[in-house]
């Protein structure tokens, strides 16, 4: 038997995909690929069959997630899916702690680019009180960007398209009590001119 959360977080994007594989390979009908098209705005085709009432709810609660309180920043009901000390693990490999402070990471995205948005869930998996979704986040880099030394980065008016995942691990309370962010940062940054 595999430990997922032990091999999720020692892994990274390796633990993703194995996850993935497991339920594939499980004869599960746990994961589901939605067809790819244009933009969804969050409307998929359904949910993978064979779901237990829990896993069922995390994915909903996912898609609320991402389509609404993200999508919108409605950082106000971010705590209807996080729990407030959660943890998240960045793409560059950095973590934090607390619900607060992920709102300010979150917060400081829509600030260069206030379009930004999650518009489709590709692939949605969910085992026990883990989920892994795919998706893509959009954006246009229009405002100024923080450059982390007190200056500012001007806007190069350029569209991102980013493929992006999220492994997350859920409590009884129906919260996520970690969360994984899955992207290429470098291909990220080549979108919006400075890579």
């Amino acid at each position: 038997m595999i430990d997922r959360r032990s091999l999720i977080r020692n892994s990274s994007a390796a633990g993703f995909g194995a996850l993935a594989l497991a339920a594939v390979a499980g004869g599960t009908d746990l994961a589901y690929a939605a067809p790819s098209t244009a933009e969804h705005h969050g409307q998929q085709a359904g949910f993978p069959t064979g779901l237990s009432h829990v896993e069922r709810k995390h994915l909903e609660i996912f898609d609320e997630l991402d389509f609404d309180v993200f999508s919108h920043a409605k950082w106000d009901r971010l705590g209807e899916s996080h729990a407030r000390n959660i943890r998240v693990h960045w793409p560059d490999g950095h973590y934090t702690d607390g619900i607060d402070k992920h709102i300010a990471d979150l917060a400081a995205l829509f600030v260069w680019a206030p379009d930004t948005r999650i518009v489709q869930h590709k692939f949605r998996l969910a085992n026990g009180q883990l989920t892994a979704v795919t998706g893509e986040m959009l954006g246009t880099f229009t405002k100024p960007m923080p450059d982390g030394k007190g200056g500012w980065i001007q806007p190069t008016g350029k569209s991102y398209v980013l493929p992006m995942a999220t492994v997350g691990i859920w409590n009884k309370r129906n919260t996520m009590d970690e969360e994984y962010l899955f992207w290429d940062n470098q291909t990220f940054f080549a979108q919006i001119g400075l890579g």
